[in-house]
């Protein structure tokens, strides 16, 4: 076994997925003298190696195959489940993307360890690496260890860290091979990336979100309009996903989208458990709430106690 926690870097059609940079950033946070190591599995024209190099890992295990460019989601489990039973690293670390969610479970279940989903953080303790999650309806904080079995495998939603550039450092670049799996296998005939009728929350700078406090019809139209002279996306809270006005793709939370604006603006939002872990990166945070006791406002830097609609209307006449 090595000490050793790895990253499985997530490739997109033309870049790597910036949750691999925010993974990086938090395992050397936590490696308590653990090598941080990505896992990059591309076709050789790819070269994706620079960019990650820029986060600061110890190490990038390389394996350039043209066969990685167009491979099923069950080609690269088997070849991160032979390098895991090569190397035996002590933690696996995904994103809980649609890839990742898909590839995770299959290298968990061929190792036969564990593996936490959706994590809001990690710690270790001493070798142990407890995974955070919430439960229980999203109002309980678990911790989830485990103790038995290797390597220790947990996925973390995007915007969930903060990632981090390192200036000065070179990782070390082993090139490794692993043999294609034999077999009827699918592979992927063309990537296009999504283009949702939605304004995407995601990756937003900034973010103006609506809750029950501001769901009527008049305060949606006026929020929109103050959100387009903003620049800003428009987010919900998950009781707005049942109005026709908006889709679970701009839903804010632990079952949603987190995301990590520079600048949120929340109108009536309460600020329920579920809600508050998918803005915790968020830089800048107003929210205003006619109650003064609303959960909302211990994570804001600026309140205002007040009726969300009065506010909409007002901040509506004050930008005309």
């Amino acid at each position: 076994m090595t000490e050793a926690i790895w990253i499985v870097a997530e490739r997109e059609p033309a870049r790597i997925n910036p949750v691999t940079f925010q993974l990086i950033t938090k395992a050397k946070a936590i490696a308590q003298g653990k090598k941080v190591v990505v896992v990059l599995l591309e076709a050789p024209d790819q070269q994706f190696e620079q960019a990650i190099s820029e986060y600061g890992p110890d190490e990038i295990l390389l394996g350039q195959n043209a066969a990685y460019a167009q491979a099923s989601d069950e080609v690269m489990a088997a070849a991160l489940t032979t390098l895991a039973k090569e190397y035996q690293p002590n933690a696996v670390l995904f994103g809980a993307t649609p890839l990742g969610r898909s590839i995770a479970p299959r290298v968990q279940a061929a190792l036969q360890t564990g593996l936490t989903a959706d994590c809001l953080d990690f710690f270790y303790e001493e070798d142990l690496l407890v995974q955070v999650k919430p439960s229980y309806g999203d109002n309980v904080m678990c911790e989830i260890t485990c103790p038995d079995r290797r390597p220790q495998m947990a996925s973390v939603r995007p915007n969930t860290f903060a990632a981090e550039k390192v200036a000065g450092t070179t990782p070390a670049i082993t090139p490794v091979e692993v043999a294609q799996t034999t077999g009827p296998q699918g592979r992927v005939v063309d990537e296009t990336v999504r283009v949702s009728h939605a304004t995407g929350i995601a990756s937003a700078n900034k973010v103006l979100a609506l809750g029950r406090g501001a769901a009527t019809p008049a305060d949606i139209a006026s929020a929109r309009e103050i959100a387009s002279r903003l620049g800003a996306s428009v987010g919900v809270s998950r009781p707005l996903t049942d109005l026709p006005d908006f889709t679970v793709e701009q839903q804010i939370g632990q079952s949603g989208t987190t995301i990590a604006p520079d600048f949120l603006l929340n109108l009536g939002v309460s600020g329920a458990t579920q809600f508050i872990v998918g803005m915790t990166q968020a830089k800048l945070v107003v929210s205003v709430n006619r109650d003064a006791q609303a959960p909302i406002f211990a994570q804001s830097d600026y309140t205002f106690t007040g009726d969300a609609a009065a506010f909409i209307t007002a901040l509506k006449q004050r930008m005309n």
